[in-house]
C-alpha cells in the first residue's frame, strides 16, 4: 500500500505532512506507511483517500501486488491498472482547473 499511497499523494502534489494534516494523520505514520514498515487499517485507509481524493477502491486496486492479479489475464491486469491511473489522473487535472466563478 505504501506506493500506492506515495504515488497518489505525489499526484495530487501534496508533501507529506500536507497530506498529514488533511488526514488527520501524523507526517512520521504516513512516512512509514509509504516505506511499507507499517500495514495501514482499513479506518486510515479511509483517511487517506479522502484526504487524498481518491476513491478507496482505486487507492487499493493501485496498491495490491501484482502477485494477487494472477487471476486475471494480464490483458484484463493492464487495463484495469489503466482506467485505474486514467481517473487518477483525471481527477488530478480536475483539482488544478480554476474554478468556474
Amino acid at each position: 500500500m505504501g506506493n500506492a499511497i506515495r504515488l497518489c499523494r505525489q499526484q495530487r502534489r501534496l508533501s507529506i505532512p500536507a497530506l498529514a494534516k488533511k488526514a488527520g494523520l501524523s507526517a512520521s505514520y504516513i512516512s512509514l506507511l509509504e516505506r511499507n514498515e507499517r500495514d495501514p487499517p482499513y479506518s486510515t485507509l479511509a483517511k487517506l483517500s479522502a484526504a487524498l481524493d481518491v476513491p478507496l477502491s482505486i487507492l487499493v486496486f493501485i496498491g495490491t501486488p501484482s502477485s494477487e492479479l494472477k487471476m486475471f489475464p494480464p490483458t484484463v491486469a493492464d487495463k484495469l491498472a489503466a482506467v485505474s491511473m486514467k481517473l487518477l489522473q483525471a481527477s488530478a487535472d480536475n483539482e488544478s482547473e480554476p474554478a468556474l466563478v
